[in-house]
């Protein structure tokens, strides 16, 4: 996962406002952290903002963690919400058109909430801690996300990933995912990670064997592609944390889930 830019204010701004719009982020998909010639927002004050969206704590472990009360999970669960009642709509319309709906999740912080790597390592980003941290496969659940993985697949709905971890990390991700109940396709087939040595051809416009190009958005909405064009699925919605996990269309409908901790363009 390439992290751009660590810290973008405006994003926490919403979040000391709170509210579900507001939570699942207001920036633009380009927006980075400063475009401004006025004082930046205090990073002193931004992280305690943070820390008070989430409701930040440590567990009995050390491990810090969200809290069932905090205004982070309460935009979660109006976005659920949503999500379920279209959901059940959308999928409903779509087998009576004799479709094949299928919904598309992002992994990291869609599904894997990593607070507790941006705490201990001051919301920057390295490859090495990262892995690391990736490869333990203990990270706890966004709350509700395993909930609506199930959901969507209850209704006759094809469940994917798209996801910028590599494929290197798949072992590991796939052990997460069902750790924490989301044991729902976790095959081959249904979760696509970023293999830089050997990309897939459907990406072939930005990426060889040895040579990829390829954004996050070129990567993202050319794997959806693939889902519909090749694969013969209705992509009904997208789950991401990123606008660039949403960017570039092939999706009826995008979910923006709150992330005040990174940006990635």
């Amino acid at each position: 996962m390439r992290k751009t830019s660590r810290i973008a204010a405006i994003t926490a701004a919403c979040a000391l406002a709170g509210g579900a719009l507001c939570g699942a982020g207001a920036a633009t998909a380009g927006q980075s952290a400063a475009n401004s010639t006025h004082e930046p927002y205090n990073i002193g004050q931004l992280v305690t903002d943070i820390d008070t969206y989430y409701g930040t704590h440590a567990d009995a472990g050390g491990v810090y963690q969200a809290s069932p009360d905090s205004p982070y999970a309460e935009d979660l669960a109006d976005i659920d919400a949503d999500a379920r009642r279209y959901i059940d709509k959308a999928a409903r319309k779509a087998h009576h058109r004799g479709e094949k709906p299928a919904v598309v999740f992002d992994i990291d912080d869609t599904l894997l909430l990593s607070l507790d790597y941006e705490k201990r390592y001051n919301y920057t980003y390295n490859p090495t801690t990262w892995s690391d941290y990736v490869n333990r496969a203990d990270r706890p659940a966004v709350f509700g996300s395993p909930e609506l993985v199930r959901y969507a697949h209850s209704k006759g709905v094809e469940v994917f990933y798209n996801s910028g971890l590599s494929e290197a990390q798949r072992t590991a991700a796939v052990a997460n995912l069902k750790k924490i109940g989301a044991d729902v396709n976790l095959d081959a087939g249904h979760m696509f990670l970023k293999d830089k040595a050997d990309p897939p051809a459907y990406l072939n416009d930005c990426a060889t064997p040895g040579a990829w190009t390829c954004t996050t958005v070129q990567y993202k909405s050319g794997t959806r592609a693939h889902i519909e064009d090749d694969l013969g699925y209705e992509i009904i919605a997208n789950f991401g944390d990123q606008y660039s996990d949403l960017d570039g269309g092939h999706a009826d409908r995008t979910y923006k889930l709150p992330n005040p901790t990174y940006f990635v363009s």
